[in-house]
């Protein structure tokens, strides 16, 4: 079970990026920065957990404090910085995070800094996110934020599709731009804030100075999402990304394998693969074969995987739908070249709403291919979303949901009652849940599949894992980590007691399980 029952993308961020060891020398390493400040009243746990709970399918990113940007970029500046400096907010999923990265990678080879707070700052760029109302209300007050303590702002993102509603909002605006739109981003800051000079900043040579094929980075510097495709072929009824960001667009295969390769280089020792459908990657180019180390190979889901197995680094693949052709990957985590953990938005069990959802892969017998990739692969872990009180969601829909979940026995799920989206098909469709009816039934599925992650857990108890090290608690002598069935912000973690001065971030260690909760599992440091 995920520890945040209503999954989310969340709002990024304020984070240092991580730089390649290549980018040694740039300057002043990007940050990127969050305006929202924890409230007083939360608990001092509360105030320290790195994840909030937004909106949208999945949860993946993090929440950072100016503060913490701010010492951040601090310690890895290496010189006075004189160029022009752009303040980045960041909304949304991953996929946005690393539209993001691209970004601010961009005008890093241009010259420019990246602040760390809004006086600092030039300018402000606004990535945001529209996918449901509350995404895009998060947003709108975002711009708002940034308009009125800097003044100079450009918008980005999904919700730059509707850039009639945010300049009649937000008037001050200075440009609009929608998804994935890196040019025109890059241009209209340039427009507002003239690309910086030698005489501006004499430490700044772009031949000498060199950011390589990994980019910079937001997240920690041991792992990193890797976007293989754009947009999405499927039109399901609740969902507005295809009007957002288009149809499928895959990267070639050279293209994705490069950067992976760029990125363990790096220094990163896990990779996420991320898209809106990552299964059908490679379907638009018709498989089209590149090569890549000199030998042939088909921008195609399986294929892809293979060659990312030869990295000998984690790979974790994300938004997977359940097509027959995913056995075969699974075949592949079953020998150990991938992590056993597919992230598979199944959204509901009932025929009736899979089909008014117009999900792919509705009509398969999902409970059977679970059964099968248990049998291929034993230890794979599944994590998965759920919609509670879709349009015409009856009891009967809902008992169906519930037997469904204690047969499947997932070990990761999220869960959202549903809500209108603006432009979506689903809000015509007759006979509403209401928001009570909606509430009720959220908590009893979510009771259920606590039940069911705490007995999955309790199974680990006794058993050794290899777990990746995210974070450390000095004080307390505590290593945050993960196991291959953790990704990071969604899923559990592994706290690892009494650890030494040996232990580092970003380090593997293997260590047996003493406990477990609901959601997390607890170790000793041996040595």
């Amino acid at each position: 079970m995920s520890k945040n029952s209503m999954p989310s993308d969340d709002t990024i961020l304020a984070d240092s990026v991580a730089p390649s060891p290549a980018n040694a020398a740039l300057k002043n390493t990007a940050t990127v920065f969050n305006p929202a400040q924890v409230p007083s009243s939360e608990s001092p746990e509360q105030a320290s957990s790195t994840t909030q709970a937004y909106h949208h399918k999945a949860n993946h990113n993090q929440n950072r404090s100016i503060e913490q940007s701010s010492s951040s970029a601090q310690a890895h500046a290496s010189s006075p910085v004189t160029a022009p400096k752009i303040g980045f907010v960041s909304l949304g999923c991953p996929k946005a995070l690393v539209d993001s990265e691209r970004i601010i990678t961009e005008l890093s080879r241009d010259g420019y800094q990246v602040a760390s707070d809004y006086d600092g700052a030039d300018l402000v760029v606004v990535n945001t996110c529209g996918f449901i109302e509350s995404a895009v209300q998060e947003s709108l007050d975002a711009i708002g934020e940034a308009i009125s303590k800097n003044g100079k702002v450009i918008v980005t993102g999904c919700l730059g599709k509707e850039a009639d509603k945010i300049r009649t909002m937000h008037p001050a605006v200075l440009s609009v731009t929608g998804a994935h739109a890196y040019d025109e981003v890059i241009t209209a800051v340039a427009q507002h804030v003239p690309r910086p000079t030698k005489e501006q900043d004499k430490d700044y040579n772009p031949k000498i100075d060199l950011i390589d094929e990994a980019g910079i980075k937001l997240t920690p510097s041991h792992y990193a999402y890797l976007k293989i495709s754009e947009g999405c072929n499927h039109r399901c009824t609740f969902c507005i990304i295809p009007s957002l960001r288009g149809d499928l667009v895959s990267r070639s295969i050279d293209q994705v394998m490069n950067e992976a390769v760029a990125l363990k280089n790096a220094g990163v020792k896990e990779l996420l693969i991320i898209s809106q459908d990552t299964s059908a990657y490679g379907l638009d180019l018709k498989y089209k074969t590149s090569f890549w180390n000199g030998m042939p190979l088909k921008s195609k889901f399986y294929d892809m995987c293979q060659a990312l197995n030869q990295l000998g680094i984690w790979v974790r693949l994300h938004y997977v739908y359940p097509y027959p052709h995913v056995d075969k990957v699974v075949e592949l985590m079953g020998e150990g070249k991938l992590l056993p953990y597919l992230d598979i938005p199944f959204q509901h069990a009932s025929h009736k709403i899979l089909k008014a959802m117009k999900r792919p892969a509705h009509s398969e017998n999902t409970l059977a291919r679970i059964k099968a990739w248990r049998e291929i692969c034993p230890e794979i872990v599944i994590r998965s979303t759920f919609v509670v009180g879709f349009p015409g969601e009856t009891e009967e829909d809902f008992q169906c949901l519930l037997d469904w979940l204690v047969e499947a026995r997932l070990d990761r799920v999220g869960a959202f009652t549903y809500s209108e989206v603006e432009g979506a098909v689903a809000n015509d469709l007759p006979n509403p849940v209401p928001e009570a009816v909606k509430q009720e039934r959220y908590e009893r599925f979510m009771a259920i599949q606590q039940e069911i992650s705490a007995q999955k857990l309790q199974e680990r108890i006794g058993k050794t894992l290899q777990v990746l090290v995210d974070e450390i608690d000095v004080e307390e002598d505590i290593a945050i980590c993960r196991s291959y069935a953790d990704a990071p912000e969604i899923d559990g973690h592994v706290y690892v007691d009494n650890i030494d001065a040996t232990v580092k971030v970003g380090q593997f260690l293997t260590v047996t399980i003493d406990d477990a909760s609901e959601y997390d599992l607890f170790a000793s440091f041996q040595g």
